[in-house]
C-alpha cells in the first residue's frame, strides 16, 4: 500500500463526505447535521400549531395540500388555459422571437432594457458641497445622530460630539482611517479614536441607517421610484473588496483579486435606498444570503418583489421566499435554456402541442408527504434557531439526497416553473427585474466612490471591523441619496405648483444616486460648517430651461 496516496484518499473522502452531508461535525458551524440547526423535534411536534400561529405568515399556517392545489391551478392555467404558448402563437406576446420550423423551432426574448443612470447631468447644476455638510443637513431632517449612544449606556462621563461623530464616520467610510483623518482635518486622532470606540458601533450605525431610510420612505417623492405602482421592488447583489490584512473571512477570488484575498459586501437596495448590508466571504455563494438579508431588514422599507442575478438562485430560495410572502424574481439571461426546468402536473405527453412545455411531471405527493418537515425548517428559519444562511446552504447544496431535500427541491421547481412562465409572458416584469438590478449596480458605483482611499481596500484585522467600515460607507451613501431626494422633492413640488408638469415628470425620472456635486476628498473641516440654503438652491434650479434638464432624457422632448 502507498501510504501517501492512502492518506490523500482519506482526506479526499472526508472532504466529500462532509460536503455531501454523509458525516457531520457537531463542533463546526458549517458541517454539523441539519437536524442540529432546527427546532427540537419533540418541542416542534408538541407546539407546531402555536409556533406557526405566532409567526403570522398565512402560507405557513395553510395546509400544504391547499398550497400545492393552488400552485397546480395557477401553473396549469398558464400553460393550458390562459396559455402562454397561445399568446405567443397569436402574436399577443410579440416580444418572443421564434425561429426555425418543426422540431427545430427555437425562441428567444430580445428586448431593450431601461436603465437608471447614476450621476445624472442634472446634478452638475448644483453647488459643490462637502460630505460633512451633507451629513449635518441629513441629521437636521431626521436626527440620526441620536442613534449614536454611548457604549456604557449610563454613568457616562462625556457626551457625544457631533463633529467628532461625522469625522469618525467619514474616516471609516472613505477608507481614510482615523490616523490619516486626524492629520488632514481639524479634529485630532485622539478625539476621533475615543469617539469611535464609544459611539461608532455596528448597532448604532445600523440604527442610524434605519432612521435615514425610514425618513426617505416617508417622503411622498420616494414612491416615484416604484418600478411598478404600489410595489417595492428590491434587489440584492455582492460587491467585492480586497483586504490588505489577512482576516478569517477573506478568501481568494482570482477574477477580482488576482493572487490577493478579499470579501464581499452583500447589499439590499430598494427604490435606490440601501436598506441592509452584510459582509460575507468572497468564496461564499450569494444565494445563501438572499433570505437572510431580506428577513433581517430592520428598516420600514419592506420589499414586495425581490430580484437577484444568477448568483442569487439555488434549489431552495423560490420556496423559502414564497412561504414568507416575498415574490422572488431573479434575472434569467438565456431563458430558452431554462425552459427544460419547467415542470407541470400532468405527463409531458399532455403538452405536446405547446411551444413552451413542461419537461416532466411534478411529484406533488412527495411534497405533501414531507409537509411537516418542510414547515419545521421554515419555522426554524423564522425563529433564527441557527444562522439562516447555513440552513439555506445545507438545503440547496448538499449532494446527499434524502426525502425531505427532494421535496424541498420539488416545491422550489414548481414555484420556479410558474415564475419562468410569467417571465416569458410579461415584458414589463423582465424590464422591471433588469431595472432593479441596475439600481443595485448604481449603488455599487456610489459605494466605490465613497470608499476611494487606498483603492477601496479594507485595512482592518477583524470581521467586526469590516462590518463597521461597511456600515459607515452605507451611512454616507444613504446620506448622499437622502440629500439628492430632498432636492428633487422640493424642486418637484414647486414645479407642480407653477404648473410645469412636463419638467416635473422629468425630475421624477432622475436617479438620486449621484455624487458629482459632493466633495468626498480634500481638506475636511468639520467644526466650521457650511449652511445649506435649500430655498436658494431650488430658486436657482427653477431658472433653468426644460432643455437643461433633458440632457439624459431627450426622449421627453422628441
Amino acid at each position: 500500500m502507498d501510504v501517501d496516496k492512502y492518506e490523500f484518499l482519506i482526506y479526499q473522502s472526508l472532504t466529500n463526505s462532509l460536503e455531501s452531508g454523509d458525516i457531520y461535525c457537531r463542533d463546526s458551524t458549517q458541517f454539523r447535521s441539519l437536524e442540529d440547526e432546527l427546532i427540537d423535534k419533540k418541542y416542534w411536534e408538541k407546539n407546531k400549531d402555536k409556533i406557526l400561529e405566532e409567526l403570522g405568515y398565512p402560507r405557513l399556517k395553510k395546509p400544504i395540500e391547499e398550497t400545492i392545489l393552488q400552485l397546480e391551478e395557477e401553473l396549469e392555467n398558464k400553460i393550458v388555459i390562459v396559455n402562454v404558448n397561445k399568446r405567443i402563437r397569436e402574436g399577443q406576446n410579440n416580444h418572443v422571437k421564434i425561429t426555425g420550423k418543426g422540431d427545430n423551432i427555437k425562441w428567444s426574448l430580445p428586448y431593450k432594457k431601461p436603465e437608471d443612470t447614476e450621476n445624472h447631468s442634472f446634478y452638475s447644476h448644483l453647488p459643490q458641497i462637502g460630505i460633512g455638510d451633507v451629513l449635518r443637513f441629513v441629521n437636521e431632517q431626521c436626527g440620526f445622530f441620536e442613534a449614536f449612544t454611548h457604549i456604557l449606556g449610563r454613568y457616562i462621563k462625556s457626551e457625544a460630539d457631533n463633529h467628532n461623530i461625522i469625522a469618525g464616520v467619514v474616516a471609516l467610510a472613505t477608507n481614510t482611517g482615523l490616523v490619516t483623518m486626524g492629520e488632514i482635518s481639524d479634529i485630532s486622532y485622539q478625539a476621533l479614536y475615543t469617539t469611535s470606540k464609544n459611539f461608532i458601533r455596528l448597532e448604532t450605525l445600523r440604527n442610524a441607517n434605519d432612521m435615514i431610510s425610514n425618513t426617505i420612505a416617508q417622503n411622498p417623492f420616494f414612491r416615484h421610484y416604484d418600478i411598478e405602482e404600489g410595489v417595492i421592488h428590491s434587489s440584492s447583489d455582492g460587491q467585492k473588496f480586497e483586504t490588505q490584512i489577512k482576516t478569517i473571512n477573506a478568501r481568494h477570488s482570482p477574477k477580482y483579486f488576482g493572487l490577493k484575498e478579499g470579501v464581499t459586501s452583500y447589499t439590499l437596495v430598494a427604490n435606490h435606498v440601501p436598506i441592509n448590508a452584510k459582509i460575507i466571504g468572497a468564496n461564499e455563494h450569494e444565494s445563501h444570503y438572499v433570505f437572510d438579508i431580506l428577513y433581517n431588514n430592520t428598516s420600514e422599507i419592506k420589499s414586495d418583489l425581490h430580484s437577484t442575478d444568477s448568483h442569487g438562485k439555488n434549489n431552495a430560495n423560490f420556496m423559502t421566499l414564497y412561504f414568507f410572502d416575498y415574490i422572488f424574481a431573479p434575472r434569467y439571461k438565456d431563458l430558452s435554456g431554462k425552459a427544460d426546468k419547467i415542470c407541470g402536473f400532468k405527463a409531458p405527453s399532455q403538452y405536446k402541442n405547446c411551444l413552451i412545455k413542461p419537461a416532466r411531471k411534478a411529484k406533488k405527493q412527495l411534497v405533501i408527504d414531507e409537509a411537516d418537515n418542510i414547515l419545521r425548517i421554515m419555522a426554524s428559519l423564522a425563529l433564527k434557531t441557527s444562522t439562516q444562511s447555513v440552513i439555506i446552504r445545507k438545503l440547496s447544496s448538499y449532494t446527499k439526497q434524502n426525502k425531505t431535500k427532494k421535496a424541498i427541491w420539488e416545491m422550489n421547481d414548481i414555484i420556479n416553473s410558474d415564475y419562468i412562465l410569467n417571465y416569458i409572458d410579461d415584458l414589463l416584469l423582465r424590464q422591471g427585474v433588469q431595472r432593479a438590478l441596475n439600481r443595485g449596480e448604481s449603488y455599487h458605483k456610489l459605494r466605490k466612490a465613497v470608499s476611494h482611499a487606498y483603492s477601496g481596500k479594507f485595512r482592518v484585522k477583524t470581521e467586526l471591523e469590516q462590518q463597521i467600515w461597511n456600515e459607515c460607507a452605507r451611512l454616507v451613501s444613504n446620506c448622499i441619496i437622502f440629500y439628492n431626494i430632498w432636492i428633487l422633492s422640493k424642486l418637484h413640488d414647486q414645479l407642480i405648483a407653477k404648473g410645469k408638469y412636463k419638467v416635473a415628470e422629468i425630475i421624477e425620472k432622475i436617479s438620486p444616486v449621484a455624487w458629482r456635486h459632493v466633495n468626498l476628498r480634500g481638506n475636511f473641516k468639520f467644526k466650521h460648517s457650511q449652511y445649506i440654503d435649500l430655498e436658494k438652491i431650488i430658486n436657482e434650479l427653477l431658472k433653468k430651461t426644460p432643455s437643461e434638464y433633458a440632457t439624459d432624457n431627450e426622449e421627453y422632448f422628441n
